[in-house]
């Protein structure tokens, strides 16, 4: 069992499936809650788009099948939240 309750991917993905078709794949996985497919970059062929997942136990696994199943590609993870808990991220004196 994940025990991974957020994740934040980069994704580069053909024009077609649509945003909202990949976004209904991913909110069909079990362990999945909520997903937000933002529009980050068009180009002719390619859209960059930024992936926020969260649920009790993201499978991570099973959302990059979904991806690739879709002619997508996982370019980075940019953030994974695991635990008991979602910990948001506290500003410091150096993040300024």
């Amino acid at each position: 069992m994940s025990d991974i309750k957020r994740m934040v991917l980069d994704v580069l993905k053909p024009h077609n499936p649509s945003i909202v078709e990949l976004s209904r794949r991913l909110s069909n996985i079990n362990g999945v809650v909520g997903v937000n497919c933002t529009l980050d970059e068009v180009d002719q062929d390619t859209e960059s788009i930024k992936i926020t997942i969260e649920g009790p136990n993201v499978d991570f696994p099973k959302v990059e099948k979904a991806i690739r199943e879709c002619g997508a590609v996982i370019h980075s993870v940019d953030s994974v939240s695991a635990g008991k808990k979602l910990v948001e991220e506290v500003e410091t004196p150096q993040d300024r």
